[in-house]
């Protein structure tokens, strides 16, 4: 059963402000969303839709009343059998070019392309002409892209530059047909008939240039399991769009929950948003049926959604430096904006060690002293060092050192087996008065052992002789 929500009676109804907010609230949270527009969503943009009262069929019949019987019957292919609603049409149809080229999208295209920002619309479906979604964002059929990545059948020419000529009533020749007839006449060929240009609409019982590429777009849609579908702006009697909602409707009845008391109850919701209500054959189809302007509608759901889940819209903005200042007070730019993932949650604050009373420092450098092993640095005269300790001698000289040991240094000491003489000449010099002068005399010695002690010179006898008389 389908479920009617006045919008304007929300302030003085409690139930259907909640029932509101709980579709707002679906909105909010679910990730795949189809959408599927009519003409009702650009009426406030001065775009008139079809059907109502002021609508594009009672225009017509308004402005063409002994032409025209029915208003449908110019959107209809059988139009091109008569050059009277042929011109019709073309006149029309170049006048509300011209009001769309001057009017601007309005705030429910723009809350299309809000769901697809905010990673949420799987696919917008639309049966307008007037390509203000693609001016307000989304990429369409109509787009650039689609023209020139498109092939054969698929690759749409949305280029007017005929408009005067449609206004008069008349056709222009297409320029390609022209081009090949005057190619066969200048080769004295048969000529050709030169066809005429139409408008970049479909209408009534004409195939759609793009329909495979749909039902494969379709197809492919139904598999990733939409979970909600909006219905806007339209009165659901094309036999196309009517087929597509209830497939959609279909699978997306099938991910909602069994049981509303069971948990993310804001799945599997179809709602349709329109000023009149649907018809018969939609009970059990649609769920919801929102009555008011569509523009009012989407405002209200982006409130709540902005009240109800605020981590959504925060943005967290990169600058960077320009015209080369690194300085705070240059001039800055937004690089970046990249949505908040913290989701409300409270950053967790890494835990600090206590800080102690006590202050540690890293021991201060000792200078460098570049020395031998076997030579130390000479005290200052006068100053006499005092021999090592054992212990220190045994850190400084190892056991197996000559130095280490007295012995050993009388063993491998090279003075051993020298004579005297010998000696005198490698260490001493004579000197003026006769005696030998040692040159490293001022010395110390530097070994870590006590000197040996020298030996007393033997005792001799000394004769005395008398002088002879």
């Amino acid at each position: 059963m389908t479920i009617t929500l006045d919008f304007a009676a929300q302030k003085s109804d409690f139930s259907t402000r909640h029932a509101l907010s709980d579709l707002s609230l679906s909105v909010a949270k679910c990730k795949k969303i189809v959408v599927v527009t009519g003409a009702g969503i650009s009426c406030s943009s001065g775009i008139p839709d079809f059907r109502s009262s002021d609508g594009l069929y009672a225009m017509v019949k308004e402005k063409y009343p002994d032409v025209i019987l029915k208003g449908r019957d110019l959107f209809d292919a059988s139009l091109f059998r008569d050059p009277t609603s042929t011109a019709v049409f073309h006149t029309f149809i170049a006048q509300l070019k011209q009001s769309i080229d001057a009017a601007e999208p309005g705030p429910t295209h723009h809350f299309i392309q809000t769901l697809d920002s905010k990673k949420k619309l799987l696919r917008s479906y639309t049966q307008n002409i007037d390509g203000f979604e693609a001016r307000a964002g989304l990429l369409g059929s109509a787009s650039h892209e689609a023209q020139t990545d498109g092939k054969g059948k698929s690759k749409i020419r949305a280029k007017e530059d005929h408009i005067d000529l449609f206004l008069e009533g008349l056709a222009p020749e297409c320029p390609e047909c022209l081009q090949r007839a005057e190619a066969r006449i200048a080769r004295s060929a048969r000529s050709i008939k030169v066809g005429s240009l139409r408008p970049a609409i479909v209408l009534y019982d004409e195939p759609h240039p793009l329909g495979d590429d749909i039902a494969t777009i379709q197809t492919a849609d139904l598999s990733r399991k939409p979970d909600m579908l909006i219905i806007m702006g339209t009165s659901l009697k094309v036999h196309g769009l009517k087929k597509l909602v209830k497939e959609f409707a279909k699978t997306v009845h099938s991910v909602a929950p069994s049981s509303p008391a069971k948990a993310k109850k804001w799945l599997g919701k179809v709602v349709f948003v329109n000023r009149t209500p649907p018809g018969a054959e939609w009970a059990g189809i649609i769920d919801y049926h929102v009555a008011g302007e569509t523009d009012a509608w989407v405002e209200k759901v982006i409130e709540d959604w902005k009240k109800m889940r605020p981590s959504d819209w925060e943005v967290q903005q990169t600058l960077v430096v320009t015209d080369g200042d690194v300085s705070m007070s240059g001039n800055f730019k937004v690089v970046a904006a990249t949505k908040n993932k913290t989701k409300g949650r409270i950053p967790k604050i890494p835990k600090r060690r206590p800080a102690t009373t006590k202050k540690t420092f890293p021991p201060l450098p000792t200078p460098m002293v570049l020395s031998t092993p076997d030579v130390a640095s000479l005290p200052p005269k006068g100053i006499a060092t005092p021999p090592l300790s054992p212990s220190k001698r045994r850190q400084t000289n190892s056991h197996y050192t000559v130095e280490s040991s007295p012995s050993k240094r009388r063993t491998f000491s090279p003075m051993k087996g020298l004579e005297d003489s010998v000696r005198g000449l490698l260490f001493t010099q004579k000197s003026g008065g006769g005696e030998s002068v040692d040159p490293f005399s001022d010395l110390v010695d530097l070994s870590m052992s006590s000197p040996p002690k020298a030996k007393p010179p033997p005792k001799t006898r000394r004769t005395v002789r008398a002088a002879p008389l």
